[in-house]
């Protein structure tokens, strides 16, 4: 399998703590990989860490044939984050903030209001500042840059928080269209369904590293192998 992400015993250490500790991890073309684990884990850090905004300490990391510990940044306008930061400007309107992610990242700007447009950005609410927009819109704002800049890798932390129903099915048919072409996916989620985003496989991450790593049919077994049996409700 062709790895667009590699990470060979990768340790990340952020405010003199290690949020990575030892992380092995694989993906090729085509794959929703849904990352799992507790609070703290270590699933935001390993997503940030893909994306090139965490500092790689020791081990070896590739992503889309980047060496990203020698060029952390040489891969960052080929992979797009959707999490809880929005990184948007708040002095600045939704549409300039989409342009000024499209210009940063080298991208195609031609796609832009179509872009905000499929996440009812339309009109008034393209030129609104985001310091007047709700949690919601300012989402929408990123998830709109995310859509222009049709990125080859994709990170999802939590990405249907915040979106109304409408949209959380634009961003998932996106996706899904993207992944059929051969774009990766990475999805931190704590929702029991992922609307209609099918994970391929299910990787649990624990203590800053990967402690599980299964298909989703085998996740599915697994899961329904270890539930408690439902009482029948039948008195003798």
């Amino acid at each position: 399998m062709q790895s667009l992400v590699s990470f060979k015993n990768v340790i990340v250490v952020s405010g003199n703590f290690p949020v990575l500790t030892g992380l092995d991890f694989e993906a090729g073309p085509g794959e929703i990989v849904l990352v799992t684990g507790r609070n703290g884990a270590g699933k935001t850090s390993f997503l940030r860490a893909v994306a090139g905004l965490l500092r790689i300490t020791r081990g070896s990391a590739r992503v889309l044939g980047v060496d990203i510990v020698a060029n952390p940044g040489d891969a960052r306008h080929r992979v797009g984050l959707l999490g809880h930061e929005s990184f948007l400007y708040e002095d600045l309107t939704a549409r300039e903030n989409v342009n000024f992610v499209l210009k940063a990242t080298r991208s195609d700007p031609s796609g832009a209001d179509s872009a905000m447009a499929s996440v009812g950005l339309a009109g008034r609410l393209a030129d609104l500042r985001v310091v007047k927009m709700s949690a919601g819109q300012r989402k929408k704002v990123a998830l709109a840059a995310l859509l222009a800049r049709n990125p080859e890798l994709w990170l999802l932390d939590e990405p249907h928080a915040s979106l109304d129903s409408w949209t959380r099915e634009v961003l998932d048919s996106t996706v899904n269209a993207k992944v059929a072409a051969g774009a990766t996916v990475l999805l931190v989620s704590h929702e029991a369904q992922h609307g209609s985003l099918v994970p391929t496989r299910v990787v649990e991450v624990g203590g800053g590293k990967i402690v599980g790593d299964s298909l989703l049919s085998e996740a599915i077994v697994a899961e329904e192998t270890v539930k408690p049996k439902q009482e029948s409700g039948h008195v003798a």
